[in-house]
């Protein structure tokens, strides 16, 4: 059995005329906004919108988003949508604290992975062997996970020292560690606050100080999960059950068996998420910890088009927008209105090009908004910048719909044999 032949339904049917953005546009899409960026900040003086402290605290809050996505990635290739990652989360979270303030860390991310995994199972069995509805079963788990936390809690860190029937006793830190010589140059050149040079310094240099050997890992997991579905026949039969299961099983597929293992693999991931959250980023389990997480993880992996690049991409941004909560946020929040009024405009731009007149005016109408928020203010209100993560959700899936491309079998239910 050949790749090329189980990857043929899939080749057979094209986008309906929508063209993907090729890497070199994408570049140049990137390089724009980064200059845009550095004006805006020369303008407004909020240097903080890409310091290195900034940069450094996104891509630790962009990690668990960031996973919640590979974890959704996996599990809908293989045609089961996963809306119970934040339940997974909420698993990882309590199982990788409860192991982790006893036998350390590196356990607690172990029994966090486990944790993930077992609500991933209970996923797998109402919607693959059962043919539950996707939504309803991860709902389900969502809330069974929570309660089951909860409950957990109450047993297990009340009567640790240290801990309450919402919070675990404090888990032993992995460390963190800089690049030597780059980390410190880096930081040097983004304290100068040089046009787009320190930026890019504030960029990169957020990538490389203050990292926790589980950033790496999770980062390293993008490509290799990239490398693993589209570059090996496991991949490739795992993607044919998402894209046509009765055509994969016609040619030996045993399509149960990777739809399981697809789901399994993105509990894992999402688990993994969750312990990042209590062992790394706060050190203790907190009841509610994930707050949304495994949500916008969901949304980030629909923003990548159900590709790893596009989901880390997206990651990123959400990443970057929680951040705000933790450094200058209503300063810089105020600022990054600026450069969004400067970005609708461009928008505007594009659509006159592309004839769209009645959308142009209205983005137009919506930049003239924003400028005048923007002048006639001196920094947002609190509320807005705690919730700008979430909406920055809603606006990205907004525009981006149009281009979407799910795997074609996603969430359908599916029945041994039915093709014959």
């Amino acid at each position: 059995m050949s790749a090329q032949t189980i990857a043929k339904p899939q080749a057979q049917q094209p986008g309906k005329g929508k063209r993907r953005i090729s890497l070199p546009v994408l570049l140049l899409i990137i390089a724009g906004v980064l200059v845009l960026t550095s004006v805006v900040r020369l303008i407004t003086g909020a240097d903080g919108i890409t310091s290195t402290g900034q940069m450094s605290t996104a891509l630790r809050l962009a990690v668990p988003i960031g996973l919640a996505g590979l974890g959704g990635l996996w599990a809908e290739r293989a045609g089961v949508v996963n809306i119970g990652l934040e339940g997974m989360m909420i698993l990882g979270t309590w199982f990788g604290a409860w192991a982790g303030y006893q036998w350390g860390p590196w356990v607690g991310i172990a029994f966090g992975i486990l944790g993930g995994c077992l609500g991933a199972v209970l996923h797998a069995i109402a919607t693959v062997t059962f043919n539950v509805n996707h939504i309803v079963s991860g709902v389900a788990i969502n809330i069974l996970a929570l309660g089951t936390a909860r409950y957990l809690s109450k047993f297990t860190f009340e009567e640790a020292p240290g801990g309450s029937s919402k919070q675990s006793p404090p888990i032993d830190s992995l460390g963190t560690f800089d690049i030597p010589g780059l980390s410190g140059w880096l930081d040097t050149l983004n304290q100068k606050h040089w046009f787009l040079v320190s930026d890019i310094a504030g960029l990169v240099g957020g990538l490389v100080t203050d990292l926790s050997p589980l950033t790496v890992i999770a980062v390293a997991l993008v490509p290799a999960s990239w490398w693993i579905l589209w570059r090996t026949a496991f991949g490739l039969r795992l993607r044919s059950c998402g894209e046509n299961p009765v055509a994969a099983e016609s040619l030996g597929v045993n399509v149960y068996k990777y739809k399981y293992l697809a789901v399994i693999i993105s509990g894992g991931f999402a688990g993994l998420g969750g312990a990042f959250l209590s062992i790394v980023a706060s050190n203790v389990y907190l009841d509610g910890q994930t707050a949304g997480r495994g949500y916008i993880g969901l949304a980030a992996m629909i923003f990548g088009n159900w590709m790893p690049g596009g989901l880390a991409l997206g990651a990123g941004l959400f990443g970057y927008t929680d951040s705000l909560n933790l450094r200058g946020g209503t300063t810089n929040v105020h600022a990054l209105i600026l450069l969004l009024a400067i970005l609708l405009v461009f928008g505007a731009a594009y659509l006159v090009w592309k004839k769209r007149y009645v959308p142009a005016v209205i983005t137009a109408l919506i930049s003239a908004v924003m400028f005048f928020w923007y002048a006639d203010t001196d920094e947002v209100p609190r509320q807005l910048v705690t919730a700008a993560p979430y909406i920055v959700t809603l606006l990205v899936l907004s525009f981006s719909a149009q281009r979407l491309r799910m795997p074609k079998a996603d969430g359908m239910p599916y029945r041994r044999g039915q093709g014959k």
